[in-house]
């Protein structure tokens, strides 16, 4: 039951993309019948969820076009010898000039400051670009976490991102050479 809200958003978040925007409540109601969720909940949840869907710094990776969880695999050479990215972001969206991703979270109550945000998503999300820059060289690549509880999105600046990897390449240069390049 604890994860049950966050699974039903992440669901919605995921589905609702490729359904023309006019039908998008209607279908998320649908949903959220069918899976026993009470009237007066389901409307929140929609209402909160066409927010996120329709924010105006992110509504392009909602766009048609934007893809569900995308698998992701990439060599990043440049945080160590044989460092490689293996993951899953739950949505991604691709133009001439920028790359979107987005990673749903269920955390309850969600951070409402970039600074409560834990490390490991920071990190996640650091590698994630790290591994859409190697892809699509030349693009920006704009990320955010979005909360399933409330549900909303919260974009994560740019150098915050580049300091997780400044200090994701130090963790690994010091477990790979614990002796400090005198080994």
């Amino acid at each position: 039951v604890r994860f049950r809200r966050g699974l039903l958003v992440h669901a919605l978040l995921a589905r609702l993309p490729e359904v023309p925007a006019a039908e998008r409540a209607a279908v998320a109601r649908k949903f959220l019948s069918l899976r026993n969720v009470p009237p007066g909940e389901a409307e929140v949840l929609v209402a909160e969820t066409l927010a996120v869907l329709s924010h105006p710094d992110f509504a392009p990776a909602f766009a048609p076009g934007g893809r569900a969880e995308l698998p992701i695999l990439a060599d990043l050479p440049e945080l160590g010898a044989g460092a490689r990215v293996n993951g899953r972001i739950d949505r991604v969206a691709v133009d001439d000039a920028q790359v979107w991703a987005l990673d749903f979270k269920t955390n309850r109550p969600p951070p409402t400051r970039i600074e409560d945000v834990p490390r490991l998503y920071l990190a996640q999300m650091a590698l994630y670009r790290a591994a859409l820059a190697r892809i699509f060289p030349g693009r920006r690549i704009a990320c955010a976490l979005i909360w399933t509880e409330g549900p909303s999105l919260m974009a994560l600046p740019e150098p915050l991102l580049d300091g997780e990897t400044a200090a994701i390449r130090a963790r690994l240069v010091a477990r790979l050479d614990p002796a400090g390049g005198r080994s």
